[in-house]
């Protein structure tokens, strides 16, 4: 073979592995030439075609092109990064709301338990009036000049009367000081209480505004994935005088959407499967069980496998070293392990939620809500508005956010306030 016509092959073969390369890239999420709205300003092909009949708009495209790429690129991740500020801030505000709302706790029941004190302390010093009453009903002076006989006897009662008397002050005091300290604590858990209103709406919008967020930075990336491999193709064409690179690129697309309808066939194959074998598996009700299957009496099943590794309450978190509220319970079952609606629900939240990582939250009705954190980057397979069935598999556990290790952190909530999953669990037939 002569040796022109093999480079001409082999530079023919490299600029077919250069598209590829794009293309995969790209990951062609979506495989056409644009159509988008946002993407109706990028070069057309019969634009890169012209501009090849001179050098200086030759260079011009070259430029514009590689200027459109970083663009995206850009794009995508100041949108990623504000993606995650804005999960940063709604856990924080969670965070902020779930502190607050245990401190509220504490104080109501420091509060119940002075008024139970000073109800005491108050029927203790009305029992003293009583005495105190009867006894000066008798006119001991008058005895004592009346009868000087017995006026030992009756010296001996006044002195006990003015005994009792003293006595009586100091718990009329001590009564008086228990009822301040029961107001004081009731005013203050009120005053905790309204405070709590604000923290919940802060938390709240917060939430809305990340997932917001994580829309935006999901289109950015689609932006780029929808662009970016046929700007690259371009940009061969632009560089080279190749004349089958358009063929090759268009043979990739096909190949590309035929590997990934491939891929989401045995992806959803997969999905059956496993939620057939957890059906099989019955409703994962004991400790360490596997989650998901037929929801219990009540209409709830165990969220994923695996066994408790934290419980809810205060600890020193692994992961920040400080002492803080965990408002949920940790399961670990392998990594990449299916995480199941716990009760039917819609979906409130399936993005990224700062130290949560990625996070789904459900509103399972009557001021009821669960959230699963912590699940592996591209594992969130419902999305906003969504509604979901008891059992359903809605995520895969990982270790995303402040996690050192794979699992899930599940959370129950009730009219906005975590409440311990494990009798909250219990009372519904499940045992996490």
């Amino acid at each position: 073979m002569p040796h022109t016509l093999r480079f001409a092959l082999h530079r023919r073969r490299t600029l077919a592995a250069a598209v590829a390369v794009a293309l995969a890239g790209g990951t062609l999420a979506a495989l056409a030439p644009a159509t988008s709205a946002s993407a109706e300003s990028y070069p057309s092909w019969s634009d890169v075609q012209q501009a090849k009949a001179s050098q200086a708009a030759q260079q011009a495209k070259v430029t514009e092109i590689k200027g459109l790429i970083a663009d995206l690129g850009t794009k995508a991740s100041a949108a990623q990064q504000q993606a995650d500020a804005a999960g940063a801030a709604y856990q924080t505000a969670q965070t902020k709301y779930d502190e607050a709302t245990l401190a509220q706790q504490t104080l109501q029941a420091q509060a119940d338990e002075a008024e139970k004190t000073a109800k005491r302390s108050e029927a203790q010093a009305g029992a003293l009036a009583a005495q105190l009453g009867r006894a000066s009903s008798q006119d001991v002076t008058t005895d004592i000049l009346t009868h000087p006989s017995g006026s030992g006897d009756l010296l001996y009662e006044l002195g006990a009367m003015s005994k009792l008397t003293e006595q009586a002050d100091g718990i009329y005091a001590d009564a008086s000081q228990d009822r301040g300290v029961a107001q004081g604590l009731a005013d203050k858990a009120q005053s905790a209480k309204q405070a709590l209103g604000a923290l919940a709406q802060q938390a709240q919008s917060s939430m809305q505004a990340a997932q917001r967020a994580a829309d935006d930075a999901q289109s950015a990336v689609q932006a780029q994935n929808d662009n970016e491999a046929r700007l690259q193709a371009q940009l061969v064409l632009l560089t080279t005088n190749e004349q089958g690179v358009e063929a090759d690129y268009e043979k990739g697309v096909a190949a590309e959407k035929a590997r990934q309808a491939a891929a989401a066939a045995a992806a959803a194959k997969a999905a059956q499967e496993a939620a057939q074998a957890a059906g099989n598996q019955g409703g994962g009700n004991g400790s360490g069980g596997s989650g998901g299957g037929a929801p219990s009496s009540s209409g709830w099943v165990r969220p994923a496998g695996g066994y408790q590794t934290s419980p809810f309450g205060m600890r020193v978190d692994p992961y920040t070293h400080r002492e803080a509220l965990h408002a949920g319970v940790d399961l670990a079952p392998a990594c990449s392990a299916p995480i199941y609606a716990a009760h039917a629900g819609r979906v409130t939240f399936a993005a990224n939620g700062g130290g949560y990582g990625n996070e789904v939250i459900l509103d399972n009705g009557g001021g009821i809500s669960t959230a699963y954190g912590h699940i592996v980057n591209g594992g969130i397979l419902v999305s906003v508005g969504q509604q979901v069935q008891a059992g359903q598999q809605i995520a895969m556990v990982g270790s995303t956010g402040w996690s050192t290790g794979c699992h899930l952190h599940f959370e129950t909530r009730v009219n906005g306030s975590a409440v311990d999953p494990v009798p909250f669990m219990a009372a519904r037939g499940i045992s996490v």
